[in-house]
């Protein structure tokens, strides 16, 4: 059983281009993702500026762009960030999120997130006041389909020592005060799984008392160590039965966009192809796919160099080398590439602190 396929722009560093995003789309959506979540974490208007509108160059994109989902079956949402919202969420607080969410809901959306992700969480009453966000968000939405994504979402521990200690019994009571029709977003057993299994999503599904969302962390790349890395093999450790405890995959693409679109071809192919699913040769089919026969046979020789071994650990001889090599291809998927080995896609931990 293949859940419903997604994308869910949500990482730091530097943000695609609308062009970009039409050609992930135009990939993606022949090979079944359904719905496309806008929340990069650059836009500082869905994020640390939430308060204020965009400028109506922006907004008339974005609503182009939700245009341009529709007619392909993609439904089309906002990612939103209302920092500092829940403690306390006041009267001109409430009256700020209605304005807000109703002037994201004039640019045509189908779905609405809101997220609490990557925020503080030790605060009193965190269940209760997120989920109060989350419904007076409902009310200013224009019928649109609500995500949530909680501060801990995940089971890692990381999110504790970094965040604050999660509150006893966060999840199950954001399962009882959220509206059962509210989507929770969920990453796994680690904030960037290295497998995901039934076992974990049905245990996810009692606590939180409904099935979730997977908010699949592959394959991103931001911050400063994952940055020095493209993420390009076939996806594994996502057995083809976790259809049955999720509302949906969504995955966290990576910053370099077509590149992203490699492992995300192999995605549907694992669900469809349950036992049967190689990760090889799925990688093989979809880089082809994606930058043509020759160019995807030189990316699979390079896996090694690009993946596995990044920028840090390669020596000067072997950048210059593989630069030579991908010039030669008059390609936007080798222009991606050249980029990520000139540095220009870097990151540092100052730009994720400071989005």
């Amino acid at each position: 059983m293949t859940p419903e396929l997604g994308i869910i722009e949500g990482r730091f560093g530097r943000a695609w281009t609308w062009e970009d995003r039409a050609a992930v789309l135009g990939i993606l959506a022949p090979a079944g993702y359904r719905f496309w979540h806008y929340g990069p974490k650059a836009d500082a208007h869905l994020r640390r500026r939430w308060r204020e509108p965009h400028p109506r160059a922006e907004a008339e994109a974005i609503a182009r762009f939700a245009d341009l989902c529709r007619p392909r079956g993609v439904r089309f949402g906002i990612a939103l960030t209302p920092m500092d919202a829940s403690h306390p969420f006041d009267a001109d607080t409430r009256a700020t999120l209605a304005r807000r969410v109703a002037e994201l809901a004039a640019l045509g959306i189908d779905d609405l997130a809101i997220l609490f992700d990557d925020l503080r969480g030790d605060l009193p009453g965190l269940a209760s006041a997120q989920a109060d966000i989350v419904h007076a968000c409902e009310e200013h939405a224009r019928g649109a389909q609500l995500y949530f994504c909680p501060t801990y979402y995940s089971d890692d521990t990381v999110l504790d020592r970094v965040f604050g200690a999660r509150p006893a019994d966060y999840l199950p009571d954001l399962g009882r005060r959220l509206d059962p029709s509210v989507r929770i977003y969920w990453t796994g057993e680690e904030v960037c799984a290295r497998e995901i299994r039934p076992g974990h999503l049905q245990d996810v599904e009692e606590r939180i008392g409904r099935p979730v969302c997977l908010w699949d962390n592959y394959p991103v790349n931001d911050g400063a160590r994952m940055s020095q890395h493209l993420h390009l093999r076939a996806f594994t450790g996502r057995d083809a039965g976790n259809g049955a405890h999720l509302t949906g995959h969504a995955i966290n693409p990576s910053i370099q966009p077509l590149l992203s679109c490699i492992p995300a071809l192999t995605l549907p192919m694992s669900y469809a192809r349950g036992a049967e699913y190689r990760y090889g040769a799925a990688f093989r089919e979809a880089a082809e796919s994606v930058a043509g026969p020759a160019l995807g046979a030189r990316l699979e020789a390079d896996l090694l160099a690009l993946q596995d071994a990044g920028l840090g650990r390669l020596p000067d001889a072997k950048k210059a080398a593989l630069t030579e090599i991908y010039a030669a291809f008059d390609h936007p998927v080798a222009r991606e590439v050249l980029g990520f080995l000139a540095g220009a896609d870097t990151m540092t931990d100052e730009e994720v602190q400071t989005q």
